[in-house]
């Protein structure tokens, strides 16, 4: 907390926060409250900050004093979004970045370094995919990809030097689902960190840290912030190991933007809110297309006939906002069903209350080859749908416009 401010952070209030409840800590986990006393969280947007005295401004910069230095590394507002996703993760301390693809980069630059090798779901977006093959490669960081639901492949893609295991639950954009608990067991039994991406739940949802990860990464961009407006990630575990993370960070400068903090933990006030109605309104969808006689599959976890459904119930509070379904025949009957839509709107972004509807195989992973499109199920006639908060009944009109058409 800087020394120019006064009021509540995270670490003057950890007796007390530590008994509230999920949708308490939403709202008022992490504030600070400047000597004006505002009642709503101020946005500092500024890129430096004033000290009293040459001694003070000594103090700050060598650590041995409490405060801001400088926006790339140090902002209240930013500090207040991390202490609440912390909290709300139930992790010791959180790093926010510019995206969710620089949280996922900012930990593995903290963490790795050549010769190591990683463990990664075949089923992950497909720009993770690409972080992992092409770029980490580049530096002497091997990446093994291994069928997610595959327990005995991760156990067998395990080597000495294997320091990471990365996934995503559930998986984009099939909702597939993975036992955390064992998981992190087969991580840590070989000495290695488990990395979940969680943007699809959020903490809302499911709490990846209790169930063994060593460290969870979102990309705020989507459900936290909720709206579609800014762009932003984070990531949230023991501080030992995103301390690694805000090094890295403060060097490379891949930092958030104070705005985007601010609309980011306003976001989360409302969150459980949302993500319940999310989970509402998709599992409505799902259910009525899973009926439908031009839909040959549905992909949600919300269905008793997934296979990830007693697993999902099991570990998460609810199955989330996003399903996908393949059409029977191709590309094509797939295209037709987005260009008739008039209310979805065909963008790529989820997590927004718009309901958005995309073709994965020619969009978020078009940059796969086709075989690693096909060991990951993104097939032509697979769509995509982010279920937003509008009416459900003018959701189901809306795609039959395009179902109807096949």
């Amino acid at each position: 907390m800087s020394a120019l401010i006064s009021g509540n952070s995270m670490k003057d209030n950890d007796k007390i926060t530590s008994d509230w409840a999920f949708e308490t800590q939403a709202i008022r986990a992490g504030s600070i409250r400047s000597g004006e006393r505002e009642h709503s969280e101020a946005i500092y947007l500024t890129s430096s900050f004033a000290y009293d005295s040459a001694a003070q401004a000594q103090a700050v910069f060598a650590g041995d004093e409490e405060g801001n230095v400088y926006s790339r590394y140090t902002n209240p507002s930013i500090k207040m979004f991390e202490d609440r996703m912390a909290a709300l993760e139930g992790g010791e301390m959180a790093c926010a970045s510019s995206s969710g693809m620089a949280a996922i980069l900012g930990m593995c630059m903290g963490l790795l370094q050549a010769r190591d090798h990683v463990i990664c779901s075949r089923s992950v977006f497909g720009t993770t995919f690409t972080i992992f093959a092409k770029y980490l490669d580049k530096f002497g960081v091997k990446t093994t990809f291994v069928d997610f639901t595959d327990y005995q492949q991760w156990r067998n893609a395990m080597r000495p030097e294997t320091k990471l295991l990365f996934l995503e639950t559930p998986s984009n954009p099939r909702g597939e689902v993975v036992d955390l608990e064992l998981m992190a067991s087969i991580a840590h039994e070989n000495d290695a960190y488990l990395m979940v991406d969680n943007c699809f739940c959020t903490p809302a949802l499911q709490q990846p840290l209790k169930l063994g990860a060593d460290i969870v990464v979102h990309s705020a961009t989507k459900y936290i912030d909720g709206q579609g407006r800014c762009m932003g990630g984070v990531a949230v575990g023991k501080a030992e190991l995103i301390e690694e993370m805000h090094l890295w960070q403060r060097a490379a400068g891949a930092c958030l933007s104070p705005f985007n903090a601010w609309n980011f933990y306003k976001g989360l006030e409302t969150l459980s809110l949302r993500m319940e109605a999310h989970c509402r309104n998709t599992l409505a969808l799902a259910q009525w297309l899973n009926e439908h006689p031009a839909v040959e599959v549905v992909h949600y976890s919300g269905l008793p006939s997934h296979l990830g459904h007693e697993l999902a119930r099991r570990q998460q509070k609810g199955f989330g906002g996003v399903l996908a379904f393949e059409v029977r025949g191709g590309r094509q009957q797939a295209w037709t069903v987005l260009d008739n839509v008039q209310i979805m709107s065909r963008t790529a972004n989820l997590g927004d209350t718009r309901t958005t509807i995309t073709h994965p195989a020619t969009t978020t992973h078009c940059r796969l080859s086709d075989e690693d499109k096909a060991r990951s199920g993104i097939t032509e006639n697979l769509v995509r749908i982010a279920v937003g908060l509008e009416n459900i009944e003018d959701l189901k009109r809306d795609l039959e416009r395009g179902l109807s058409q096949l």
